[in-house]
């Protein structure tokens, strides 16, 4: 097995992987019969983009991305299908899934119909990909600086910040190896925002051991 077979292997597993930690969100739902606490958007999100990349993965005929974005389709569909079972919003959560559809037909028939084939449309797509990405990947420094001020990590889940790190790390040695810095620049946040999500419960960590573990008697 040489390098790029191997950064393939690592890129489908790490990859799969995250994508699976949704897994724990549809437990949560199908057990308690509800989506409190548990958001939408980055299910509808995580699904657009897929599909993006399964697009960029079939034009640039590399069977890792297509293999990967198909199983993370397949698994943002079915987080979907079950929140919106189980959602007491569920005009908002419609509204939200057909701007999404209209979105994604639009994009495609731009790409399809109003580019031609070559390296233009991939180099297009590829940038509108890695844009998408990179967005996802910084979205969530937001609630970062929230953590700092509260000193509060349990909002964080550690095992999606390991597959993260894994996952964008994976990727960024694949997209050097190709040469595909639409792979490679995209996922380079990835690797920062869950260095610092390491530091976070590396220096608050002791904060959530001390923390009490249950609700004191109001006198």
């Amino acid at each position: 097995m040489d390098l790029l077979q191997l950064l393939s292997w690592a890129c489908i597993v790490f990859t799969v992987g995250m994508f699976s930690t949704g897994l724990t969100d549809l437990k949560k739902m199908r057990e308690s019969k509800s989506t409190d606490n548990i958001q939408f958007l980055p299910f509808l999100t995580t699904c657009l983009n897929n599909l993006g990349w399964l697009f960029y993965g079939v034009l640039k005929r590399d069977h890792t991305i297509i293999f990967v974005n198909i199983i993370g389709a397949v698994l943002q569909s079915l987080y979907i299908i079950m929140y919106f079972n189980y959602t007491k919003h569920k005009r908002l959560v419609t509204v939200q899934t057909v701007a999404a559809v209209a979105v994604l037909f639009i994009g495609w028939l731009y790409f399809t119909t109003f580019l031609t084939e070559g390296e233009s449309r991939l180099n297009q797509l590829g940038l509108t990909c890695s844009v998408v990405t990179v967005s996802m990947y910084l979205s969530p420094l937001i609630d970062l600086v929230e953590i700092v001020r509260t000193s509060n990590v349990q909002c964080l889940s550690f095992p999606l910040t390991v597959a993260t790190f894994f996952t964008s790390t994976s990727w960024v040695l694949y997209g050097l190896k190709l040469d595909d810095y639409y792979i490679m620049v995209p996922n380079t946040p990835g690797i920062f925002t869950s260095l610092i999500r390491f530091y976070l419960f590396w220096k608050f960590a002791s904060v959530v051991q001390k923390s009490p573990s249950y609700k004191p008697l109001q006198i």
